[in-house]
């Protein structure tokens, strides 16, 4: 059976084995590009029971009554963390960018009103044993400066504006920690993994970096001023309005990264790999090129 076209016509759901009663401009209107507003665009055969006349759709029905309040007025339920993943995985199903983006604002929120976890004296306690594992803790705006952190396991952590200011974190892992803000100004990062780690408006001046993995990391407004990152791992790197005036990047691998605005004046880039890489809007006055592979690239 084709959808209804008509707008205010009456739709019947059955999500899962629970009942559900709504309109056609419910469903289409506030995010017209989700695959709700697809199927019931008219455009669609829809699987109809002949008796009651209801779609049915295979998926859990505990949270569709929020989808459809989220559909009429725009408001983010209140809900327990579990419940809220619960939601966000229905919300992905559906396609509904505009609760996927209002529910990812909620669980960041109240991550940022968390207290941190851990104190610094917490923290010394723990480096004095090997291996330390910090993973997915919560650390935002401790004063970490200063210490031995080696080989210590942030991953998944949340370390915004933290101070890591002078401290020792060669080999430590960052991945897919969210250190927006944080300071690392000198400190010794080399070896570091920060694969896909958020480090959005970082202070990285003067860090030393050598060989560090920042694969596929947001480094938007990042500022790298004078820091070593010789054979630093920067594929599919956001470097977005970056700052790079001086930074060492002799053999550095920036395949795929993106440096819109980024400023790599006086950078040292012999030897790196730019294949193919945008950098008709990058700042290059004084940069050394010398031996870079510059094979595709966009200038």
């Amino acid at each position: 059976m084709k959808g209804v076209s008509d707008s205010s016509s009456l739709v019947r759901l059955n999500i899962g084995g629970k009942k559900f009663r709504t309109t056609l401009d419910t469903l289409t209107q506030r995010e017209p590009d989700s695959m709700l507003a697809a199927m019931f665009s008219g455009r669609h055969t829809l699987c109809q029971d002949p008796e009651e006349g209801s779609v049915f759709l295979d998926r859990d029905g505990k949270h569709f009554r929020h989808i459809l309040n989220w559909l009429r007025d725009g408001i983010v339920p209140t809900l327990p963390d579990s419940d809220m993943l619960e939601l966000l995985r229905e919300a992905e199903y559906y396609q509904l960018l505009g609760l996927i983006d209002g529910i990812g604002d909620v669980l960041s929120k109240k991550k940022e009103d968390e207290e941190p976890e851990l104190k610094r004296v917490d923290i010394i306690k723990c480096i004095q044993s090997e291996k330390v594992r910090l993973r997915g803790v919560n650390l935002c705006g401790l004063d970490l400066s200063k210490l031995d952190l080696s080989y210590v396991d942030f991953s998944y952590a949340s370390l915004k504006n933290v101070f890591f200011s002078r401290a020792d974190l060669h080999c430590a892992k960052f991945r897919d920690a969210d250190a927006e803000g944080s300071i690392f100004h000198n400190a010794t990062l080399r070896e570091c993994e920060f694969t896909g780690a958020n480090l959005r408006g970082a202070l990285l001046a003067a860090a030393n970096l050598q060989s560090a993995n920042l694969q596929d990391a947001c480094l938007v407004d990042c500022s790298f001023c004078g820091a070593d990152l010789r054979s630093a791992h920067l594929q599919g790197a956001d470097l977005t309005n970056a700052n790079l005036e001086g930074a060492n990047l002799e053999g550095a691998n920036l395949k795929g990264a993106k440096l819109p605005n980024a400023n790599l004046k006086s950078a040292n880039l012999q030897r790196a790999y730019l294949r193919y890489v945008n950098l008709k809007n990058t700042q290059l006055e004084g940069a050394r090129l010398d031996g870079a592979n510059l094979l595709g690239a966009i200038r």
